[in-house]
């Protein structure tokens, strides 16, 4: 229903268009005389005759003869239909000049040029519009094509989003589950807090995140909850630091961006034996969002699947297909410790 009333819209905006400078040509001469030069028949006879011919040559090329001949394979019909009309026009006009204007015919002028020339300088003017014709079709063609192949890279868009967007959450539901499953045994009874504080983050999954953007304090609350479901299996060695602002409501930024490097941190960093710091900060300000986490790198072996690395790839997918040009994320080691840094420049998101 959109789409109708847009073209609609259009079609509306191009014919006033089409009407102002018809009016401008048919007017203009009209507004310029002045005094002995304010001779209607002399107006009529150049001007307002010649621009009714020229608008039915620009009109029956550009409704009909362009589209149906031009831009097919049968471009013969298009240049005998062209020759005929012109022509036609030419004799038209001629006979007008004979009966109407006999005064100012060339006939009558001694000496006087040749026929011909009268014939070429006709020929001439009545060509102008038909060559109007074909480069505004031309040219509305050409918007076309550009406007089909921008939906459709749209639509590519959307469609690699929703690709990337089906894999972070099914490899986000199996870490999750990993994690209840080393709880079952040892502490039966934060495995099934786990499964209700998991219920409710799948929640936020399935129906929260289907829009292009969310409320980022809707995506910071997600990823305390997910912080806290972690911390329910990790050990007494682990020390997980958080520093989330209190944001404004309306700021909008699309779903689960962040979460990849708190998982990530979650999976590299955590030490069953020693002292294990991981650190999450974000701040905020007018035009960016920037958030960092740090913590013990300690790599995975070959045999752990877990550490594939989906999260961080599908991240970077996302960014560039989000935020081209306009974010940045960089990795580093600093001695024990990895950090990894994300900035987005939140003000160029377009919310719904």
């Amino acid at each position: 229903m959109n789409n109708k009333i847009s073209v609609e819209k259009d079609k509306r905006i191009l014919l006033s268009k089409h009407l102002l400078v018809w009016l401008v040509l048919f007017c203009l001469p009209y507004l310029m005389a002045s005094g002995e030069s304010f001779n209607v028949q002399r107006l009529l006879k150049h001007s307002t005759i010649p621009l009714l011919y020229y608008a039915l040559i620009f009109y029956i090329n550009y409704l009909v003869l362009i589209d149906k001949f031009l831009f097919s394979p049968r471009k013969i019909p298009f240049y005998i239909a062209n020759i005929l009309l012109i022509s036609g026009m030419i004799l038209l006009s001629y006979e007008i000049k004979e009966l109407y204007f006999p005064h100012v015919h060339p006939r009558n002028i001694n000496p006087h040029p040749p026929l011909r020339f009268f014939f070429y300088i006709d020929t001439i003017s009545m060509v102008i519009p038909l060559l109007f014709a074909i480069g505004l079709k031309t040219y509305e063609r050409w918007i076309a094509s550009e406007a089909a192949r921008q939906q459709a890279n749209n639509e590519k868009l959307i469609s690699e989003l929703q690709h990337l967007k089906y894999q972070l959450q099914p490899h986000f539901f199996f870490n999750s589950l990993n994690n209840i499953y080393a709880l079952i045994d040892l502490y039966p009874d934060k495995a099934k807090e786990t499964v209700h504080s998991l219920a409710k983050l799948m929640r936020y999954l399935l129906y929260d995140t289907g829009s292009e953007t969310v409320s980022l304090a809707k995506e910071i609350d997600f990823m305390r909850k997910y912080i806290e479901l972690m911390q329910l299996r990790t050990s007494e060695y682990a020390k997980v630091s958080v520093d989330f602002p209190m944001v404004d409501p309306q700021i909008q930024v699309a779903p689960l961006l962040f979460i990849a490097l708190v998982e990530n941190a979650f999976k590299h960093g955590i030490s069953a034996t020693e002292v294990s710091d991981l650190d999450f900060k974000m701040t905020v300000d007018t035009h960016k969002i920037s958030f960092t986490s740090r913590n013990l790198n300690l790599p995975k072996d070959n045999a752990d699947r877990s550490g594939s690395g989906i999260g961080l790839e599908n991240l970077k997918k996302r960014l560039n297909l989000l935020y081209p040009k306009a974010y940045e994320f960089k990795v580093a080691q600093e001695g024990l410790y990895y950090i990894a840094e994300l900035s987005i420049e939140y003000t160029k998101i377009k919310s719904k």
